[in-house]
């Protein structure tokens, strides 16, 4: 038994420009309500926390629709088309929108927009679990993860070379667009999702055994393990919802923390988030390594840890540690604290990718075959429900207090996260007998 890598990183081209787009929207939007429109703390984290309030209604919807729906192309691919397109056209809208100064029509844009997105993400996210043998799902999401960092690695060069101080975000939101329509196209013409879909049913009746759970019919339960089930469901939700409390805050407020605190201007902020993506990537093989001695709760609980040690420090050189403020606005290659929170940023990078890998996977284990989109959407609402509170709760705390408790706020977060974590019993994959 053995994942097609080839047809894994072939689905996660949508992941791929899905990432993009997020990385490129927490970013800039942030800083567009700063300095477009001059909207303070508390109504600026609103405004973000606004893809998430659409989310955590439109997600579960469309991931529990795509499971009902056959058309001859599959039940997710009309739904990824539909999505992209719109939010491919949207997004060059919304640069015209900026340009114009004119708040209301820039909130109308956004909110289209985010409808968009959500209309395709649980159908896309849906399409891996749904091709890919049960064992083999934590490979697979590792796989399309990588594509999503590939995503998230092109946004931040895009915004170094692209974002300007002025209110021209046409060329950088008009890149984003035509690389969301390539990358569709080139999706269409390799993945067709039939026939992934048989292919997967043929390797079920190669390699089911007695020993070996591949198969993913529906099996009855006893009512012991249902309640087990369920309740790990609940646990493991909810340490989903506090892990995304703890990183969309930092990823939302990033680079204004970077600008305010540590005087990096413009699309500067991204190089050190560029270093890190770049030392989460490198991170595939030993994951893989390990993924093969490691339950995936395992592999979750070190990628907590690392979160919380890289908030914690970040948190103490934001509050000048030592006495000594640190400002990158001058020399910031030949400072060392430069370096430092480079590493740092990397290290909470890493721990968040060694968290998504193997979450995911553990939400669907406890499906049944009938229902990967409902808990997809599960998933989400849980994660968009943490993004729609984070925002607005972090906002109001920054302007109460200041930008230096963003890291301190991660840290708590993350450390509830990791107790919850600790309750989860079932979602780890079993070890296929020879």
């Amino acid at each position: 038994m053995k994942l097609n890598v080839r047809t894994t990183l072939r689905i996660g081209i949508v992941f791929f420009y899905i990432s993009l787009f997020w990385q490129v929207y927490d970013s800039v939007v942030s800083k567009i309500l700063d300095n477009v429109f001059l909207i303070g703390d508390t109504q600026r984290g609103i405004i973000m926390s606004l893809d998430n309030i659409v989310a955590i209604v439109l997600l579960p919807v469309f991931g529990m629709l795509s499971d009902k729906t056959k058309t001859k192309m599959g039940k997710r691919t009309p739904y990824i088309i539909i999505g992209t397109v719109l939010s491919a056209i949207f997004i060059v809208i919304l640069g015209v929108a900026t340009s114009s100064k004119n708040l209301t029509f820039f909130m109308t844009i956004l909110i289209f927009l985010l409808v968009f997105m959500a209309f395709y993400r649980s159908p896309a996210v849906a399409l891996m679990p749904d091709v890919t043998l049960k064992p083999l799902r934590t490979k697979g999401n590792l796989l399309i993860n990588f594509m999503g960092g590939l995503g998230n690695l092109l946004a931040l060069l895009l915004v170094a070379f692209l974002l300007k101080e002025s209110s021209d975000y046409i060329p950088l939101f008009s890149t984003v667009s035509i690389v969301m329509l390539l990358s569709l196209g080139y999706f269409l013409l390799v993945v067709k999702e039939p026939n992934l879909l048989e292919r997967r049913k043929e390797e079920e009746l190669l390699f089911a055994t007695d020993d070996n759970e591949v198969v993913s019919e529906d099996k009855p339960e006893t009512a012991e393990e249902k309640t087990e089930r369920l309740v790990s469901t609940m646990f493991l939700l909810v340490a989903v919802f506090m892990w995304f409390m703890a990183f969309n805050a930092m990823t939302t407020s990033f680079s204004l923390f970077a600008e305010e605190v540590w005087k990096i201007e413009g699309g500067k902020f991204t190089v050190p988030m560029i270093f890190s993506f770049i030392a989460a990537g490198l991170l595939v093989v030993p994951v893989l390594i390990l993924g093969k001695k490691f339950h995936r709760k395992t592999m979750i609980l070190i990628g907590i840890i690392e979160m919380i040690f890289a908030f914690f420090l970040m948190f103490l050189l934001g509050s000048n540690i030592n006495g000594e403020v640190i400002d990158f606005s001058e020399k910031m290659f030949s400072n060392p604290y430069f370096y430092l929170v480079t590493f740092l940023v990397g290290l909470c990078y890493s721990g968040w990718a060694l968290i998504n890998i193997n979450s995911y996977p553990m939400v669907v284990e406890m499906s049944l075959n009938s229902t990967v989109g409902k808990y997809t959407g599960y998933y989400y609402t849980a994660s968009m429900a943490a993004q729609i509170i984070t925002p607005f709760l972090s906002g109001m705390l920054i302007e109460v207090f200041s930008m230096k408790i963003l890291f301190l706020y991660g840290t708590v977060f993350s450390i509830i996260s990791f107790f919850a974590m600790c309750r989860v019993l079932r979602g780890n994959a079993k070890p296929l007998k020879e």
